[in-house]
């Protein structure tokens, strides 16, 4: 939806199912989102790739918005988000939910823990389609993010 000439938002996507984040990063290109998507499996390597922690991660750049999955092994999404939100260089980015439950409990969380938004995933393709299309439109149209240091 940008201009090409711009330069990509960078989105970290947090997510440990294979098909999920091949769903996101088809949903992304479909709606001709122009960004680098950058994949990480648990809240562990996420940390690594947002702290550049290994030679792995030495040049990974800030991302513009996190898309976190909540259910994941070794460090799940509540427990990655409550220690981003910690730190106080990481704390500015904008982290939005985007997982499977709709649980009352799990949107109230999130929130407390510093998400800036929650989505649940649509199971229909179109659906899904049309939500990363509006995540587009809001975070990289509307909203104003905070430039990278």
């Amino acid at each position: 939806m940008l201009n090409e000439a711009a330069s990509p938002f960078d989105i970290l996507l947090v997510e440990d199912e294979p098909a999920d984040a091949n769903l996101v990063r088809s949903a992304l290109k479909m709606n001709k989102v122009f960004c680098t998507l950058h994949h990480e499996m648990d809240g562990l390597d996420a940390l690594a790739f947002l702290r550049h922690q290994g030679e792995r991660y030495k040049d990974t750049p800030r991302p513009d918005l996190i898309l976190l999955d909540l259910n994941m092994p070794r460090m799940n999404g509540k427990e990655f988000l409550a220690e981003i939100k910690k730190d106080p260089v990481l704390s500015v980015i904008p982290v939005v939910v985007l997982t499977t439950s709709d649980v009352e409990r799990d949107v109230v969380a999130s929130y407390k823990l510093g998400a800036a938004g929650y989505i649940t995933k649509p199971v229909d393709m179109e659906q899904f389609i049309d939500a990363i299309r509006q995540l587009d439109s809001y975070w990289f149209v509307l909203a104003r993010l905070p430039l990278k240091t």
